[in-house]
């Protein structure tokens, strides 16, 4: 009786593993049909490609004007020290940080060749070394110094800020 049940199941899982076909191939069949039907499409398409539409570009002239809230600007109060320059008055425009001087100093030589008296002050707080672009004893001229700045060539990434020096 128990070789006639263990040949009995053998059949039937013999059986189950023959009757099961692979389905790799009608898979394989439906992409190469895709395929062809893609490729049959791509030659009926015609070759020759058609220029974009592109609309001029007009520029309009600015006429928008930002007015700073001088009271409402935010600023930073940090004790730093001069590393070069000719020295701080009591605000500041900041307008890099850096940790290592070299670059620092790449900024400041940029500024300067644009015009502008850069400073570098080191801030031993932190370890950074800041670039300075303008500096004023009047918070409301530093406000219209840090605005001009921003979204200039000097500072693109409209960054600068006001630094108080304590």
């Amino acid at each position: 009786m128990k070789k006639s049940l263990v040949l009995g199941a053998s059949m039937c899982i013999a059986l189950a593993f023959t009757s099961c076909k692979s389905q790799e191939s009608a898979y394989k069949k439906a992409y190469e049909k895709a395929k062809a039907q893609e490729e049959q499409n791509m030659a009926q398409q015609p070759t020759q490609e058609e220029a974009p539409v592109v609309t001029p570009l007009t520029q309009q002239p600015v006429t928008q004007t930002t007015v700073s809230n001088v009271e409402n600007a935010t600023v930073r109060t940090e004790d730093v020290t001069i590393v070069s320059g000719v020295g701080l008055q009591a605000y500041s425009v900041v307008v890099g940080s850096f940790g290592l001087k070299a670059n620092a100093e790449g900024l400041q030589t940029t500024l300067k060749q644009g015009g502008y008296d850069a400073q570098i002050a080191y801030n031993s707080t932190l370890n950074m070394y800041r670039v300075i672009a303008t500096t004023s004893a009047d918070k409301a001229q530093a406000v219209q110094s840090r605005d001009a700045l921003r979204g200039s060539q000097y500072n693109p990434k409209s960054d600068a800020w006001l630094l108080y020096k304590k």
